[in-house]
């Protein structure tokens, strides 16, 4: 028990510092802001304690098959520190600052082709969108969508190595899986596939419907703007992070499912040799 809280302490910690990176990272940071990230951190910080200090499914998935939310925090973290980074640099340069922008400038040009989401995202900008504004937005989208997809790289060969989420045991489809109900109704392992096609999907889609829906609402809601370098640095993150985890999501309910046919596959055959047992 000691050792379960321990290590909640310690998960919300680092909620709490991704949280406040942007912050920390970004000078003239207003009153409000501060203000807003302050009760954000707080409450990041109440939710992941209670939720791996319980031995209770709460809302977190996957929670005790690592190493699934190790890696969806540690490319969440990575995007957000290194626009972070790119951010600081317009006001405050450095050589890290600097570095970052150049990488992420080449990274933007190269991911930036026709119907690429790169291209999609950058077409957002309404029509007087200054020239470092393109820049700015086309080097943070290319930047946090080629880290969301080493990501996705990590996992898979991670998946592929460990034998994921074999390697400690059991399953807990209950904790790892709250959301997930098995008595619903239907078959178990059909849900779970039909579930990780429609994650797999709406990952694939996502990046391009994203642009697509923000420039719809644009007229009613008016233009997207990055003058406000934290509202860029969280909007660009979950645009490229959701898609991501999405499609983690869906590989792992499909290596789920797959877990469960092997299971079934193995007691079919032990129930079959026990009835050819002579009595």
């Amino acid at each position: 028990m000691t050792s379960r809280v321990i290590g909640a302490l310690l998960r919300a910690c680092l909620a709490v510092i991704l949280i406040i990176t942007p912050s920390l990272m970004i000078p003239g940071v207003q009153d409000e802001t501060i203000q807003i990230v302050i009760l954000a951190a707080v409450f990041g910080f109440a939710l992941t304690t209670f939720e791996y200090a319980s031995t209770y499914p709460g809302l977190v998935e996957f929670r005790e098959a690592p190493p699934f939310n190790r890696i969806r925090f540690l490319s969440l973290f990575a995007t957000v520190f290194l626009l972070s980074a790119v951010a600081r640099g317009t006001t405050d340069p450095s050589t890290f600052t600097e570095f970052v922008g150049a990488v992420g400038t080449l990274i933007g040009k190269a991911i930036d082709f026709p119907y690429s989401p790169v291209r999609l995202i950058v077409l957002m900008l309404p029509e007087g969108a200054t020239a470092q504004e393109i820049i700015t937005l086309r080097m943070a989208a290319g930047m946090s969508y080629l880290i969301s997809l080493v990501s996705l790289a990590i996992f898979v060969i991670a998946l592929r190595i460990t034998g994921w989420p074999k390697r400690k045991g059991g399953f807990n489809v209950w904790v790892n899986l709250p959301m997930f109900d098995p008595t619903a109704g239907g078959d178990v392992v059909e849900r779970l596939e039909r579930d990780a096609r429609f994650n797999v999907a709406l990952g694939f889609l996502l990046p391009f419907l994203t642009p697509a829906l923000i420039k719809g609402a644009s007229g009613l809601f008016g233009s997207i703007s990055i003058t406000n370098d934290q509202t860029m640095i969280w909007t660009i993150s979950a645009w490229a992070f959701l898609p991501a985890s999405l499609f983690m999501r869906g590989i792992a309910m499909q290596r789920v499912a797959t877990l469960i046919c092997e299971q079934r596959a193995r007691n079919s055959a032990s129930a079959e040799s026990k009835s050819l047992q002579p009595a």
